[in-house]
């Protein structure tokens, strides 16, 4: 079988096609926040159509019960900057949400309470749970007790073996992180990327995880895991060559009387013009 072109132009990932169906999503969020909102529950995907990061989509949003959440699949890196990312998206957020004419009113508005989830499946270690504020990025120490801005984004691991309880309570969930590890077991027993996607998924559907979805979606998921890998490792690719070429730039920059201060502001205030 003739293996299918890398595709870096899709807009949607395997996690983003199962959970924007309506009852898949409440089903992970009850999962995550441990509620109990029944499928007659009001909800409303607010997903950024237009939002890209390096080419793709790959964030959910949604207002439900009156809170505003941004859920967001981070592929395969621990990312320290999610607070920052989250802020952007909540701005287009509530463009999209709220009527503009009522900035200008003389009458309080009144908006959903935002919400920050971010859920992991890389390869790197990392916590059950961890927290990540908007404060911790500032480049000048926080002075004040509260931050005059302060985002929260709640990371959760979703490995298969991690947060096992949270993964009980979502079939959908304890599937999707079964599917990804198959595909990796698979991997790392010698199979080439398009023939471990494809036994994991004729798999699945053979033990009846996932079964309805991929055998609608089979050969979607097929490319959209298949691009989606091979586009986080052209990343790494690219962020070993910069780490790489921040070395030779001190090297420089300590030749010319630098200090190592003087470096590491330098170095911080490019990290953030990149990531802004």
């Amino acid at each position: 079988m003739t293996e299918p072109k890398t595709n870096r132009n899709y807009k949607d990932s395997v996690f983003t096609l199962l959970f924007s169906e309506k009852n898949n999503l409440l089903e992970l969020y009850n999962a995550i926040r441990n509620t109990n909102y029944g499928n007659d529950t009001d909800i409303r995907i607010t997903t950024l159509e237009d939002v890209l990061f390096m080419e793709r989509i790959n964030d959910i949003s949604f207002v439900i019960e009156g809170k505003l959440v941004v859920l967001i699949e981070h592929q395969s890196t621990v990312n320290p900057n999610m607070p920052l990312k989250m802020l952007i998206y909540m701005g287009r957020n509530y463009e999209k949400i709220i009527d503009k004419d009522g900035l200008y009113s003389t009458k309080k508005m009144f908006i959903p309470k935002p919400e920050f989830i971010v859920l992991y499946n890389g390869v790197d270690e990392c916590p059950d749970k961890q927290v990540l504020k908007f404060s911790d990025m500032f480049i000048e120490p926080l002075e004040e007790s509260i931050a005059n801005l302060e985002l929260v984004v709640n990371v959760y691991n979703i490995n298969k073996g991690r947060n096992e309880e949270m993964a009980t309570r979502s079939e959908k969930l304890k599937g999707y992180e079964f599917f990804i590890y198959l595909i990796r077991e698979y991997l790392k027993a010698g199979m080439d990327r398009y023939a471990a996607i494809s036994r994991a998924v004729a798999d699945c559907i053979r033990q009846n995880v996932l079964k309805d979805f991929l055998e609608k979606h089979g050969s979607e998921v097929h490319n959209m895991v298949f691009g989606e890998w091979n586009w986080d490792d052209a990343k790494r690719v690219w962020q070993r060559e910069a780490r790489e070429d921040g070395r030779e730039e001190i090297l420089d920059l300590l030749k010319k009387g630098y200090t190592l201060a003087d470096i590491e502001n330098h170095l911080r205030k490019q990290t953030s013009s990149a990531t802004a």
